[in-house]
């Protein structure tokens, strides 16, 4: 039992070392996403930290529409992002957790 219980322990630390380097990994995962007329483009990587952000000087001439062009594809870009992170990090913390009879956490 007990080495049952170091085999398990090695498998968790196996597998946050994974989740670790999978992170940094997302950091370099590039996530584009632009507004519907390409007028605003936003660029941020897969743990949803912004790296650029273009912006067409047609969209300097009204505050407002700029404004909601920047929310709008911000959120979608972030979403984007999140859904990334989410699916690698839930991949590699699955493949590393060992089997614990009757737990079940990734159906």
């Amino acid at each position: 039992m007990f080495g049952d219980m170091m085999g398990m322990m090695g498998k968790l630390k196996e597998a946050q070392r994974k989740v670790e380097e999978t992170k940094k990994r997302l950091d370099t995962v590039l996530i584009d996403e632009n507004s519907a007329d390409n007028l605003l483009k936003v660029t941020l990587t897969a743990n949803r930290e912004i790296k650029n952000i273009t912006i067409s000087d047609e969209l300097f001439e009204d505050k407002e529409q700029l404004e909601d062009y920047l929310i709008l594809t911000l959120n979608k870009a972030i979403a984007k992002a999140t859904q990334v992170n989410e699916s690698e990090l839930a991949a590699v913390a699955k493949e590393g957790m060992p089997n614990i009879p009757g737990l079940d956490l990734f159906k």
